[in-house]
């Protein structure tokens, strides 16, 4: 708690929390001194989240939540109470004092912390340095074919790891400890890897043995007793992408290798999790999106790092991807603070046709209003901007569907929907989608929908499917879907039983979503 004549109450005095919350959560005057908005703590669609500005507090009337400033800032950045006072502090402008800590652990945590992300920040420049030099020839190659020009590669503060496995390490381990650089997630050593052999290339091993013949000194020696010179860089001859946290901060990196040797690694490698960075809970480029996207009032998702770049470099700046993994409830929440609106844009390849409905389900489950740009085949979004230009991206943007129209079309291209047979499939891979959205409004209408494009008989299947929404659990919905096919078989059996209702037209309908009016790409982009 903050008391009068410490740093905290200072800078809660001076803290207007609608303005610190407003930051993080959209909101909109709703009396004289309150303001409202989505709750960013658990999954709802009417706002039930409450800020008082004369009494400097938040409420949420849905989960209980409530709280200052400092707690709402603690939370929801998952950091400790000194740092939250120091977050706020420097959204203000306040010198900072010597940080002070409750207890000897949680000084610990937040030394960690803070000395890892100078670590990053450190590797970073140390790979953007190196890009420029000689030995990064190969990459300003690389990137120059990719379409990068040198402000963008600026911007987003690309590098080059070069082909070594001590360069990094003797550039940092002059200002940082040994045991803070393995905490950092950018190093391997002999004792770690020496337990799984197997995974090592020819690059490892030929780096891990040049480890084990380099001369190291006592100074060499760690506190433990290990020495520096068998720990080696996990990146090399790479081009480094950094990815930040929402201050912009380097918290990792995806290193794209430029080695055309199959032992060489994967193709793109990723930085393991480490105290500053959780995979499942960033969102790459979000700290460059997040104005863009609360403008808009909408974000275009895409898989990868280069389709994040080139789309923002393209101008549309509110692009953000999922990082070094698949799309994640947390990562849909985190977006939820910014927009509930959504373009889903993944390779049109098998591969991202199942990382999208894997998405949808996710999105559909945290209340978004989805649609999806699937771009033509063989063109993913980095490659289209490329070869098509700016404005034929506006006019598939344009062009996006609502995401169950998407996933109708991927049932009738999938299954044969003329037999008995692939209605059974069809609706089978249909079910779980549906089952997934949380209004009833909108289940009832996809129904509609399902059964005359499929020529179901649609009242059988609205029915049906209400009676699985009553009867089943939240959790059996996320079941695999292997254990919902006797279900999917008895509500098809039911709806071709009724022959003489069966509606056998196969014309386009119009997509309709509900209660919920349907955002525009195309007419709220305002794309520079």
């Amino acid at each position: 708690m903050a008391n009068p004549g410490d740093f905290a109450y200072t800078v809660k005095q001076q803290a207007d929390i609608v303005r610190i919350v407003g930051d993080y959560v959209k909101l909109k005057k709703a009396g004289a001194q309150n303001y409202s908005g989505l709750c960013p703590f658990h999954s709802e669609k009417t706002p039930s989240f409450s800020v008082h500005a004369t009494r400097q507090f938040y409420h949420c009337f849905g989960c209980g939540l409530s709280g200052d400033v400092f707690s709402f800032v603690q939370k929801i950045e998952n950091i400790t109470f000194p740092e939250a006072v120091r977050t706020v502090a420097q959204k203000l402008g306040i010198a900072l004092p010597r940080a002070s800590y409750s207890s000897p652990a949680e000084a610990k945590e937040a030394r960690l912390r803070g000395v890892l992300l100078d670590v990053h920040e450190r590797a970073s420049a140390f790979f953007q340095e190196y890009l420029k030099r000689a030995e990064g020839a190969h990459a300003r190659e690389y990137l120059a074919g990719r379409g990068l020009n040198e402000e963008t590669i600026a911007r987003f503060r690309i590098g080059y790891a070069p082909d070594s496995g001590f360069l990094l390490r003797d550039r940092l381990r002059g200002e940082f400890a040994e045991d803070l650089l393995r905490e950092s997630g950018l190093f391997s050593w002999k004792q770690e890897e020496s337990r799984q052999p197997s995974v090592l290339g020819s690059q490892e091993q030929q780096s891990l043995r040049s480890a084990q013949n380099d001369k190291s000194t006592q100074s060499d020696k760690s506190k433990d007793g290990k020495s520096a010179a068998a720990m080696y860089s996990k990146f090399r001859n790479r081009v480094m992408f950094p990815i930040t946290n929402e201050s912009g901060r380097v918290i990792a990196f995806t290193g794209r290798t430029l080695s055309t040797d199959e032992k060489a690694g994967p193709k793109y490698l990723n930085s393991p999790e480490t105290a500053i960075y959780s995979k499942s809970r960033v969102l790459f480029n979000l700290d460059q999106a997040r104005e863009a996207v609360r403008k808009l009032d909408y974000a275009i998702l895409v898989e990868g790092q280069m389709d994040c770049i080139s789309v923002f470099a393209a101008g549309f700046h509110n692009v953000i991807a999922s990082s070094g993994t698949a799309f994640t409830e947390l990562q849909a929440k985190l977006l939820a603070r910014f927009s509930k609106n959504v373009v889903v844009n993944f390779d049109p390849d098998t591969a991202g046709a199942k990382a999208t409905e894997r998405t949808l389900g996710l999105l559909v489950e945290e209340e978004f209003q989805i649609k999806v740009l699937t771009l033509e085949s063989g063109f993913d979004p980095d490659l289209f901007l490329r070869r098509k230009g700016k404005d034929a991206y506006v006019e598939a943007l344009r062009n996006a569907q609502r995401y169950f129209d998407y996933l109708i079309e991927r049932a009738q291209v999938q299954f044969p929907v003329r037999s008995a047979e692939g209605k059974v499939k069809a609706v089978n891979y249909l079910l779980p989608h549906i089952q997934r959205i949380p209004s009833r409004i909108v289940r009832d209408e996809l129904a509609r929908e399902i059964a005359q494009k499929l020529g179901i008989d649609s009242a059988v299947l609205r029915q049906e499917l209400k009676h699985a929404a009553n009867t089943r659990s939240a959790a059996a919905l996320k079941a695999p879907l292997e254990t919902q096919v006797t279900e999917a078989e008895r509500i098809l059996i039911r709806a071709l039983a009724s022959v003489g209702e069966m509606q056998t037209s196969e014309e386009h309908l119009s997509a309709r979503d509900g209660a919920e009016e349907e955002f525009d790409p195309a007419r709220q982009a305002q794309f520079t």
